[in-house]
């Protein structure tokens, strides 16, 4: 999760963009298997916007397959990856889940921490 600049669910399961939970890749990938994964879904990415600025949209549709399948293999989409039973929240507003108290607490400790630095002395 190095580099990673949006918050993180104390579970890994998700990070949040926008108030939306997303889910994260399935830690227990390969290092390998994964970096040939997100590999191959960055040339999808890339194949979607061709066919989109060719307008083929079967070509754009075999992309988009692609991204899909390759999302799978990562985790993110399909079956969850977890073995707990807790149900999946990928793509909920992270207001309406169980995560709803965690992330507001998240957003007040930046909120604090960047209203520190403003009011830091310059050096």
């Amino acid at each position: 999760m190095a580099g990673l600049r949006h918050p993180v669910t104390p579970d890994g399961r998700y990070f949040v963009v926008r108030g939306k939970l997303w889910r994260m890749s399935d830690p227990t990938i390969a290092p390998g298997d994964k970096a040939r994964l997100v590999k191959q879904l960055m040339d999808a990415r890339r194949a979607v916007k061709t066919a989109k600025a060719a307008g083929d949209p079967e070509a754009e549709a075999a992309a988009h397959r692609l991204v899909d399948q390759t999302k799978r293999g990562l985790g993110e989409r399909g079956p969850v990856w977890w073995k707990d039973g807790t149900p999946d929240f990928n793509r909920h507003a992270v207001k309406n889940t169980p995560y709803a108290d965690w992330y507001a607490g998240s957003r007040r400790q930046a909120s604090d921490n960047r209203s520190a630095c403003s009011q830091s002395p310059a050096p």
